[in-house]
C-alpha cells in the first residue's frame, strides 16, 4: 500500500494565500475549502491511505528551549480563524488528522512517516510537504518527499542533490544554516556550501573537531535539537487506521458551513468502492 502524509498547516497557508491573490479573497473558509479539495484530488488520483498533520498552536516544546523560535504572533486572524475548522472539516470527511499542541504537525508527519515505514505491507511513504526539516525523513526510494510548491518527488539521491547532503544530516545542516520560517540563525558565516562541504568532511556536528566552530559549538547544538524532528508524536497505532473509507454523515452540514458543498457529491461517489 502507498501512504500520503500531508501537511495540512502548510496546505492551509498555501491556499489561503492563494486565494487573496485570486478571486475567493472574501471566502471566511476558503482555505479550509481548498483544502478540502486537494485531497478529494488525492483520493481521485488512487490514495486510498492519508493523514493530515496540523499545528492546533503554533507555539511547542521547542519554544521552551529557544526564545527566539517561531511563534503565532503575525498570522493573518482571518487565516488563524480557519485552523481548527480544518481539523473539524477534515474528521468529518473521514480523514486521519492529528492535530499537534505539544509537539509540531512536523513532529507529526516524522512519527508517522516512521511508523508506516516499519509497516512491511507498506511499499512507499510520501510526505507531501516543501518544508525542509521534512527532507530527514526520506529513506531510500521507500520514504519521499513531494514538493508541492515545484510538484518534484525527492528520494534519498534527490534530497542529497538539492542540499548536498545525504537525509540524516539535514538537521545538522538546518542547525549550521539556520532556518528563517523557524526563527534560529544558524551559525554565523557559515552557508549552505560551507555547511554541505563540513558535513561531508566531518559528519555529523557532535563529531566536528572542536577547532572547527569553536565557541558556537553550543548554539550549533542547540539549533540541531531544534531541527531534529521527533519520532514520537501521537499518531497512530496501525496503518489501517490511515485507510479512507468515505465521509461520515455530518460531511454535507460541514462542508456547507466551510463554502464546499460541491465535494460532497465526490466524496460521496468516491467512497462507493472503498
Amino acid at each position: 500500500m502507498q501512504i500520503h502524509l500531508v501537511d495540512g498547516t502548510y496546505e492551509l497557508f498555501r491556499h489561503f494565500y492563494g486565494n487573496k491573490r485570486g478571486s475567493q479573497g472574501d471566502a471566511p473558509m476558503g482555505a479550509v475549502a481548498g483544502v478540502l479539495g486537494t485531497v478529494v484530488q488525492m483520493l481521485e488520483g488512487g490514495a486510498t491511505h492519508i493523514g493530515v498533520a496540523t499545528d492546533h498552536v503554533i507555539e511547542s516544546f521547542r519554544n521552551q528551549l529557544y526564545a527566539g523560535y517561531k511563534t503565532g504572533e503575525g498570522i493573518d486572524p482571518a487565516l488563524w480563524a480557519q485552523f481548527h475548522p480544518l481539523e473539524r472539516a477534515l474528521t468529518a470527511m473521514g480523514v486521519a488528522v492529528w492535530p499537534m499542541v505539544e509537539f509540531e504537525a512536523d513532529d507529526a508527519l516524522a512519527s508517522a512517516a516512521w511508523r508506516a515505514a516499519a509497516d512491511p505491507r507498506v511499499a512507499q511513504v510520501s510526505i507531501w510537504t516543501p518544508d525542509k526539516d521534512l527532507a530527514q525523513c526520506v529513506v531510500g526510494d521507500r520514504v519521499v518527499q513531494v514538493d508541492r510548491r515545484s510538484g518534484q518527488v525527492r528520494n534519498a539521491a534527490g534530497v542529497q542533490e538539492k542540499f548536498g547532503v545525504a537525509p540524516q544530516y539535514i538537521a545538522d545542516y538546518l542547525a549550521l544554516v539556520g532556518d528563517s520560517a523557524d526563527g534560529y540563525p544558524g551559525i554565523a558565516g557559515i552557508g549552505a556550501k560551507t555547511a554541505a562541504r563540513l558535513i561531508t568532511k566531518h559528519g555529523a556536528i557532535e563529531v566536528f573537531p572542536d577547532d572547527v566552530l569553536g565557541a558556537q559549538r553550543t548554539d550549533a547544538l542547540l539549533f540541531k535539537q531544534l531541527a531534529t524532528l521527533r519520532t514520537d508524536a501521537p499518531v497512530f497505532t496501525s496503518v489501517d487506521e490511515l485507510r479512507w473509507k468515505g465521509p461520515s454523515m455530518d460531511f454535507e452540514r460541514v462542508a456547507r458551513e466551510v463554502g464546499a458543498t460541491g465535494l460532497v457529491a465526490k466524496a460521496q461517489y468516491l467512497a462507493r468502492d472503498r
